[in-house]
């Protein structure tokens, strides 16, 4: 209790501190909102007050946590014949992400966030859109390119979101998917992260001091989302990754430090 009490402390003191709750704030609130985009503003915004490691980490456990009540739910809403192929692909790939949250230096991690965020921006901007059914082996490749990105900084949602969110689903359908599916991906990088001793004291406090502020706006989100048309949810899931995909340069740094 004394050592969780004194790093508490530490962290609470920390300059850095205030910045990462309102981080957590926002980021849960548009969870809850779209069922997805936490990552997109969470992880870049973490990785630059803190790092990448503790952005990661600590994004895992709060959002599972916070989420897992809500995901129950929805696990027979969403379309099992879209989520699992990409699930299970997926989990093939992360421990390779795990590898590179470990080895690759922070700033081309940063980078690199900042590449996935662009991308899936600019795919869905452009009004690409597609009126098939997903098919198997596209499924598995989005689900192998996901893992990558949900091991190495929890952001498996790109691929996903420019699969689905592109597709002819309806907006409750697709939410169903992302909200199972990064469900599925948590459980699968918890185990990777646990192996790789990722979980140390400090993130672990961290998450506890993040978590209930996480928790309380997802909670807000989702009964925001009750009252949302098509519309609605496809212009905020895109001013979701529009920001993103500015404050995740590294080039901003001085902003948060």
């Amino acid at each position: 209790m004394t050592d969780f009490s004194t790093t508490a402390a530490n962290l609470i003191t920390d300059s850095r501190f205030a910045a990462a709750i309102a981080v957590a704030l926002i980021s849960g609130l548009v969870r809850g909102f779209s069922g997805f985009g936490s990552a997109l503003i969470y992880v870049p915004l973490m990785s630059a007050i803190y790092e990448p490691r503790i952005a990661a980490v600590t994004l895992l456990i709060t959002d599972f946590a916070a989420s897992a009540p809500f995901t129950v739910s929805q696990t027979w809403r969403c379309n099992w014949r879209e989520v699992a192929p990409v699930s299970l692909a997926a989990i093939l790939t992360i421990p390779l992400g795990v590898a590179a949250l470990e080895y690759l230096d922070p700033v081309i991690l940063r980078w690199f966030i900042a590449v996935l965020v662009t991308t899936l921006l600019v795919v869905l901007v452009s009004g690409w859109r597609y009126h098939v059914e997903p098919k198997l082996p596209v499924s598995v490749g989005v689900g192998l390119v996901a893992g990558v990105g949900a091991g190495a900084v929890q952001i498996a949602g790109p691929a996903a979101i420019i699969y689905w969110l592109g597709g002819p689903s309806r907006a409750a359908v697709i939410r169903a998917n992302l909200m199972v599916y990064f469900a599925i991906l948590a459980i699968a990088s918890f185990i990777a992260y646990s192996a790789r001793g990722l979980f140390t004291a400090d993130v672990l406090t961290l998450s506890l001091l993040l978590g209930p502020v996480f928790i309380g706006a997802m909670a807000l989100g989702a009964f925001l989302f009750r009252g949302a048309s098509e519309n609605a949810y496809r212009r905020v899931a895109y001013a979701i990754i529009a920001l993103s995909a500015l404050v995740s340069l590294p080039l901003f740094d001085e902003l948060f430090r």
